[in-house]
Order: structure tokens, then sequence, then C-alpha cells
């Protein structure tokens, strides 16, 4: 298939992750997209910090691109309070910056085990602390929070939240438009109840980004993600989820993997197009 051309109705819904372009600043991966079609970015806020909140909301704002995500915040588990104060300071200041933005939702990484601990209860207990503290803070901004569910290869050191369901419990207390889900192929694709909670999440799920699993998974697995199409992925059945639990976002392309961090971004842009649709839209 040749890559779609930029405007193409089939490019309506995507949108670029800053990390699939890792090297780009704000405005870089602004213009990028404007010239590439694509209609969306997903922003980290270490590149919106180097750019500045406001100058980065203008360049967005500036070019008519939508804020698919602000990512990240979280890091909710920390055991001593000072450090528990420090993390729901960070967040609090990263719903602002993401309110700034416009951003639809602010991604939460909850965090891992404390160094030296294995108390994982009670970890997840300190996520449920923190979203009592974050969720009314999230509504005063008129910003979502998206709880992210993540490999368990990742409990110990990113999350506490391994599947779907896990964060759809921790959702639950809250309205679906202060606390959602993010939906990520890369980290729910193996697991054999992942359609039902899809279904079971309906307007709770606050964005779906995809890539692929890679085998084998470099030494460093936070690394492992693989253009669609590069890997083990069936997308089809998870996009067909998606879209009957009534989710009509954007569809972002989030990628670590140092071989497409060190390709030209502008190639690196046209692959992501063609393979959106090639293996996202129509497999």
């Amino acid at each position: 298939m040749t890559t779609p051309a930029p405007g193409s109705p089939e490019l309506a819904r995507l949108s670029l992750n800053q990390k699939t372009t890792q090297r780009w600043s704000v405005p870089e991966a602004v213009e990028g997209c404007v010239q590439r079609g694509i209609p969306a970015i997903g922003l980290w806020r270490e590149h919106v910090a180097a750019t500045g909140v406001e100058a980065s909301a203008r360049a967005v704002r500036e070019a008519g691109l939508r804020v698919s995500s602000l990512c990240r915040g979280g890091f909710l588990t920390a055991d001593d309070d000072t450090a528990r104060r420090e993390a729901l300071d960070d967040n609090r200041r990263a719903i602002e910056e993401a309110a700034t933005l416009g951003a639809e939702c602010l991604v939460l990484v909850v965090g891992g085990l404390p160094k030296g601990s294995r108390d994982l209860d009670g970890a997840r207990e300190r996520v449920r602390a923190s979203l009592e503290v974050l969720a009314p803070a999230a509504a005063d901004h008129g910003v979502r929070l998206a709880l992210e569910p993540l490999h368990p290869m990742y409990c110990a050191d990113r999350a506490v939240l391994s599947t779907l369901g896990q964060a759809l419990d921790f959702a639950e207390p809250y309205p679906p438009d202060v606390v959602g889900v993010a939906v990520d192929t890369f980290h729910i694709w193996w697991d054999p109840d992942v359609r039902a909670q899809i279904l079971r999440a309906g307007p709770r799920i606050a964005t779906f980004q995809v890539c692929d699993w890679l085998t084998p998974l470099p030494c460093d697995v936070l690394m492992g993600r693989g253009m669609m199409g590069d890997g083990h992925i069936d997308f089809a059945p998870l996009r067909d989820a998606v879209a009957a639990a009534g989710y009509t976002g954007d569809i972002e392309v989030e990628i670590f993997n140092d071989d497409v961090w060190d390709a030209d971004p502008h190639a690196v842009l046209d692959t992501t197009a063609r393979r959106y649709v090639e293996r996202v839209l129509r497999a």
C-alpha cells in the first residue's frame, strides 16, 4: 500500500504520540504532523517543559491540531510522606499543564514498588488514596485522568495496575469524565479477558494507543514496542472492541524503540500513517 496522502479521510483519527519521534521538540513534532496530515498529537511533559507550556499550547493551537493526551502523571506509590507530597504536587502541576494544553486526558502511570518493598497491596492502596486527592483537582480544571495499566513485567518498577480490569476497579468511584482508562495494545493484548473489560470500560476509555509487541524483547524491555505489523498483536479484535464500547476519539501511535527513534522522523511519520491504515483500520 502507498502512504495515505495528507488530508486523507483515513487519517482523521490518527494521533502521533510524541515519543514515537523522540528527537523532535514540540514545535518540530507539530510541524511534522501538519506536513504529514496527522490531525492530533499526544504530548510528553519533558518536551513541553523544554518548549514552555504556554508556547507549546500556542504552537498546537495555531497549527489546528488536537492534543489527544498528555503523558504523564502518576508514580503515586511512595511509602514516605515527603515523597508522597512531592508526587501529589507534581501531579497537580501536570493537571494544570493538561488544562493549558487542552489535552483530552492526562495519562497516569501509577508507579511500582518503592525501593526495597514487597508490599504490593500497600502500594495499590496508596494509589487509591492519591486518586481521592487528584480526582477533585482534575475535575476543578476540567481535566480527565486516564489510568494506564501496564504489562505485568512492569509491576515492580512502573505500574502496580497490570490489567484493564484493575484500572477500571480503581476508576469506578469517580465519574467517567473525571477518571477514565488508557487502552494501550502493547500492555493489554495478552489478557484473555481484555475484550470483555474493554466493553465494560465503555465511556471510561480516555485514549486508545497502538503499537506492536516484538520478540525477542530487548534487554531494556521499555524499548520493546514496534511499529504495527512488525510483531504479534492482532489489532482488529481490539479495535472492534474499542469501537463497540463507544470510543470515537483519536488513536495514538506510541512507540519506544531505539531503531525508530534513530530513524528520520519524517520517514517514521510516513510509516506510521501507512501501517495505521493497513494494520489498525483495515485489518
